[in-house]
C-alpha cells in the first residue's frame, strides 16, 4: 500500500507552532492552497486549501522561516483522525503530515517577485566557496 502526497502553495496565513503537553514535542500546523490545473467556468484558477502537520526539529526550523504567502513544497502522506466537538458531535479531519517541507520562495502579499518579505537578504546567496559552471575551465583535469 501507497500513501504519498507531494504539494506546492502558498500558506493562506502564518504558521502556528505548538507543544505536546507532557512530552512537549514541537508541532507546527499550517494551511496551504494548491492552484487545481485548470480554469472553471469564470476563466480563473479554482484552489484546494490543504491542512499540513510537521513535527519536532522540521517544525521548529519551519516556523522560523514561514510566514503567510510563502510558497512551500511538502511531502508526505494523508492521514484522518476524529475528536469530539464541544457539542458532542464526532469531528473528522483530513491533514497531510509532513515528512519534508522546504520554503520555495518569500514572495508573500506584502512583496511583489523578487522580495524576500523581511526574510534576510542572503537567503538565496551560493555557499563561501562555490564556483559557478561558468567560472570552471573547458579543459578536463586529467
Amino acid at each position: 500500500m501507497m500513501n504519498k502526497v507531494v504539494l506546492i502553495g502558498r500558506l493562506t496565513k502564518d504558521p502556528e507552532l505548538r507543544y505536546t503537553p507532557g512530552s512537549n514535542i514541537a508541532n507546527l500546523t499550517f494551511t496551504i492552497a494548491v492552484n487545481r490545473p485548470f480554469k472553471n467556468a469564470n476563466g480563473s484558477y479554482d484552489a484546494d486549501f490543504i491542512p499540513v502537520v510537521v513535527w519536532r526539529g522540521l517544525a521548529e526550523m519551519l516556523a522560523k522561516h514561514l510566514k503567510k504567502g510563502a510558497r512551500v513544497a511538502v511531502d508526505g502522506r494523508i492521514q484522518t483522525r476524529s475528536y469530539d466537538g464541544n457539542d458532542g458531535q464526532k469531528r473528522y479531519v483530513t491533514e497531510v503530515i509532513a515528512d519534508n517541507a522546504e520554503v520555495i520562495d518569500w514572495n508573500g502579499p506584502q512583496g511583489g517577485a523578487g522580495s524576500n518579505a523581511g526574510y534576510p537578504s542572503d537567503m538565496n546567496a551560493p555557499p563561501a566557496g562555490f564556483t559557478s559552471i561558468d567560472d570552471i575551465d573547458d579543459e578536463v583535469p586529467f
